[in-house]
């Protein structure tokens, strides 16, 4: 068996039997989410918005989670990223454990959050600027992504002289711009049309077959988590929970049609 099928198998194994991923295999998978659960303090009484979750993603897989609203699906993600404290059990990345704000990664949000009096090149070559970088390094680089994803010729205007789904491009490149190893993605579409959204999602699957970067998609949507994913993790409703993990086999890339598929149904199903 090649090593890379033997490699999935086994953070497959661990991802349905997470007891074994401390005592069994001497292995270690790229994110290491191991018993993490989050409580909140309110005037009232405490509100448990995950109950101990154990995840494993292995490097280059793209892993989405779906789940009914408030089940804790971005909360998760605000912890991978150490934006949020976890109430208990821990979370590491490349072996490190997090414990603080994670700067070596790249994150895109539901809103583009962009700088209006920034140009389109500008708002990408932020994220360097932010983290004391030389802006000059990066916009070769800023500038081929821009292409990538269809906005070459729009690198000199600004947010309000481009529609939503052009907003949203701009900003998955600004969270690539620096080469991060880690992208994390919280319903990064939801607020854009069927159509725009059909269109990103293509330019993602194709950004990410090109870099094999890690990816953590939080997303409402089904199909998106079928099309785009190695994984699904389908998580249950408040206190959140992961009611199952599946396993994505299909060939890429994944076209419109494949969604007349048995298997692609039997997915969604």
């Amino acid at each position: 068996m090649p090593l890379a099928s033997i490699v999935r198998l086994r953070g497959k194994w661990l991802s349905e039997n997470p007891i074994h991923a401390r005592t069994g295999w001497a292995f270690m998978a790229f994110i290491d989410i191991n018993g993490v659960s989050k409580v909140y303090q309110t005037r009232r009484e405490p509100v448990t918005a995950l109950t101990p979750i154990d995840l494993h993603i292995e490097e280059g897989e793209f892993v989405s989670i779906v789940g009914p609203s408030g089940c804790g699906k971005s909360t998760l993600m605000l912890m991978v990223a150490g934006l949020l404290e976890t109430s208990g059990g821990s979370i590491s990345i490349g072996g490190k454990p997090v414990v603080a704000p994670q700067t070596d990664i790249g994150i895109v949000f539901q809103s583009p959050v962009l700088v209006d009096w920034r140009s389109v090149l500008g708002n990408v070559l932020l994220q360097v600027e932010l983290r004391g970088m030389q802006s000059k390094q990066y916009e070769a680089e800023a500038r081929k992504l821009l292409k990538s994803v269809g906005l070459e010729g729009f690198e000199d205007r600004h947010p309000f002289e481009l529609s939503g789904g052009m907003q949203q491009r701009t900003s998955i490149c600004r969270a690539l711009v620096h080469n991060p190893p880690l992208l994390l993605m919280d319903e990064p579409f939801g607020a854009l049309d069927a159509l725009t959204r059909e269109q990103i999602r293509v330019d993602i699957e194709r950004l990410w077959m090109q870099t094999k970067k890690t990816v953590l998609f939080v997303t409402h949507s089904i199909a998106e988590s079928i099309q785009l994913s190695d994984r699904v993790v389908v998580m249950g409703p408040r206190p959140g929970y992961i009611e199952k993990i599946l396993t994505i086999d299909l060939p890429r890339p994944r076209l419109v049609s494949m969604r007349e598929s048995s298997k692609y149904l039997q997915y969604q199903h």
